[in-house]
């Protein structure tokens, strides 16, 4: 759909409102001394699109968790649907009525089939009984089918890329009979195309009067597919906006209560020598003959389409990976990183892009896993640890990166995703780096966090610290880099200064 037929369709949707299928008011929640949720109301419309935007912590998931029954709210909430109230909502009442929610982890079973997982819905909570394949498969592929999308039935989840498995989540929802359908963070995993296609499904679902709150940090997408913004701030409700004639900029204040620079670096003086040279690096299948320097202050932006080889460079030049051919050189001195100690002990640091599995141990202390790549610094002369010394090194960084944490000993994954990504910044920065690798930093990070954490890294390179920021989100690299390499297929093709170029000319050029 163009973007003229869409504003149509808002502004349409706006002037003649659809029947309500969704109306709560009052909705307070409160776990023991913190107030999750302030006297909020949320609306939606059949067959409308909404979003729920807000930063982490605001209250969107004990939102999402009232209305699917999870959470029962506070003595005094109404919850309509259908114009009919709702008393004693539950997770099996709220199945009953439609209401479906995909989270971001998905909640698929990965050694089960495509079938079995799309079929699983309708199991639930009926007496034991034979499993009729047959049926199963007819019903997975008539409802892949009607979300105009292929998928071999008997492959197991576990093999799909996450793209298709967010199509399993979705087809196993309309299975369910969804007439209400929360996707929270579908698309942070997602390239553009396999973001612009998921879109394309939504407003499929959309027109056949299937409402759907989507739920992303990723402030463009929401403009482009929802009627309606309902922003949160701290558990209250800041309004509902029409989408028509909102801005990025304006959704951010909204959503912080602050306004943000969305001006450009200026380029770095690079008077001495690199820091880190990338010579004529190849690996075969990954990349091809990759050259580049990054000096000390700069930080040198990376971006393209996903699959580009990006991470894969990445890993390399973290010792992870060998190239075939090529040269690392640091401070004019050629590397030979057999592994990631040894890019570690060259002065080398990489924060991933996936902080769950790769950056950080989640069931592990803050304090663990901030200190976790220093241990052997930590030791006192009978080479066991000193409380005292992990004890400063901890304070210091939490300090330092301004993390918000409740004690430093509480499991990791208690704190928000830009405090998460915080103490992963915070672990390889103890290591006193030369070099930092950030290979989309942000991912799943809220904007007002987002802003904090470049925060940080601005002051790193001001302090003389060399940075490749690798990200498939254009604005990120733009506002944020002194240049900007692009990627594509696994070769460096151009190269931008975003002082000397515009953001639309970069995105035409890189999405062409």
């Amino acid at each position: 759909m163009s973007p003229q037929r869409m504003e149509t369709a808002r502004v349409d949707a706006l002037a003649a409102p659809l029947p309500e299928l969704l109306r709560l008011e009052h909705v307070s929640k409160r776990f023991g001394g913190v107030q999750a949720l302030d006297d909020v109301a949320f609306d939606i419309r059949q067959g409308e699109v909404v979003c729920l935007a807000g930063e982490n912590g605001c209250g969107k998931s004990t939102l999402i968790k009232v209305i699917s029954g999870v959470h029962p709210p506070e003595p005094g909430a109404t919850i309509f649907f259908d114009g009919r109230p709702v008393h004693d909502l539950s997770p099996a009442r709220a199945r009953s009525l439609g209401i479906q929610v995909i989270w971001q982890d998905l909640a698929l079973f990965p050694e089960m089939s495509v079938a079995e997982n799309i079929a699983f819905e309708r199991n639930l909570g009926g007496r034991p009984h034979l499993v009729h394949y047959d049926a199963m498969r007819k019903e997975a592929a008539r409802i892949l089918e009607r979300l105009g999308v292929r998928i071999d039935l008997d492959k197991h989840v576990r093999e799909l890329s996450i793209a298709q498995r967010q199509l399993v989540a979705i087809a196993r929802a309309l299975v369910a009979d969804a007439r209400l359908v929360f996707m929270d963070e579908p698309t942070a995993s997602l390239s553009r195309a396999e973001t612009e296609a998921l879109l394309a499904i939504v407003r499929r679902l959309s027109g056949e009067g299937i409402s759907v709150v989507f739920v992303s940090h990723r402030l463009a997408e929401v403009l482009d597919v929802a009627s309606r913004v309902t922003v949160l701030r701290d558990g209250r409700l800041v309004g509902t906006f029409p989408a028509a004639g909102m801005t990025q900029a304006k959704l951010t204040e909204l959503m912080t209560g602050r306004t943000f620079d969305h001006s450009v670096r200026p380029p770095a003086e690079m008077t001495t020598p690199p820091v880190i040279g990338v010579e004529a690096l190849s690996r075969a299948g990954e990349y091809e003959d990759i050259s580049f320097e990054v000096h000390a202050g700069e930080i040198l932006g990376l971006t393209g389409r996903l699959g580009a080889g990006r991470t894969e460079l990445a890993l390399t030049l973290f010792g992870m990976t060998q190239p075939d051919s090529g040269r690392i050189v640091m401070n004019g001195r050629e590397l030979q990183l057999r592994s990631n100690r040894d890019a570690i002990d060259a002065g080398i640091a990489y924060v991933s892009e996936d902080r769950l599995s790769l950056g950080l141990v989640q069931p592990q202390s803050i304090a663990s896993n901030t200190t976790v790549a220093v241990l052997d610094r930590l030791v006192d002369r009978l080479g066991l640890l000193s409380p005292s010394r992990h004890r400063v090194l901890v304070d210091e960084w939490i300090g330092r990166l301004k993390v918000k944490i409740g004690h430093a000993n509480d499991p990791v994954s208690t704190l928000s995703g830009g405090n998460q990504q915080r103490i992963v910044l915070a672990k390889w920065l103890a290591t006193g780096p030369k070099f930092l690798i950030l290979d989309c930093p942000t991912v799943g990070v809220d904007v007002g966090a987002r802003a904090g954490i470049f925060e940080i890294v601005s002051e790193l390179a001001k302090a003389g610290m060399a940075i490749l920021l690798i990200s498939d989100e254009i604005p990120e690299v733009y506002f944020n880099a002194d240049r900007i390499l692009h990627m594509r297929d696994g070769r460096i093709v151009e190269s931008f200064v975003p002082s000397q170029t515009t953001i639309e000319r970069m995105e035409r050029a890189i999405h062409a």
